[in-house]
């Protein structure tokens, strides 16, 4: 069933969505740092200056990354919820070309947080599907 505001049937569905939107952007982060600490055994501040930036540019990559991080959360889950899921590659497509150059610099820190970051937000999203489904 194709996710629109007029399918919508309930309150609760509309809690749900707000509920999923706000897990999502509040814990990702969290997720992210997580496991990169256990894939690289390195915090998310020491991958991100794996390739000897300046302090500053460290600073403004994290910046960069965690605000990349919620529009790329809030933007695929919006796609899975209405069943837009070819339109997931685009997001993935896009970043990619977008930070190209960052990415061959220090390829450990943006694979595994856009790969971590994306599969979270595709599993929030199915959840959230099957709650509206099924409340």
């Amino acid at each position: 069933m194709f996710l629109q505001i007029n399918n919508i049937e309930s309150y609760g569905d509309y809690v749900i969505i707000v509920c999923g939107y706000l897990l999502l952007t509040l814990t990702s982060g969290k997720i992210v740092s997580y496991l990169l600490k256990q894939v690289a055994h390195k915090t998310l501040s020491e991958a991100a200056s794996d390739d000897q930036p300046e302090e500053k540019l460290k600073k403004a990559r994290l910046a960069a990354g965690t605000i990349i991080g919620k529009c790329e959360n809030v933007i695929i889950l919006s796609f899975i919820l209405m069943e837009a899921y070819t339109a997931l590659a685009l997001v993935v497509t896009a970043k990619t070309l977008i930070r190209k150059e960052e990415i061959e610099r220090n390829e450990m820190y943006f694979l595994v947080g856009t790969l971590t970051n994306v599969s979270y937000s595709v599993l929030i999203g199915f959840i959230m599907r099957l709650a509206i489904a099924r409340f």
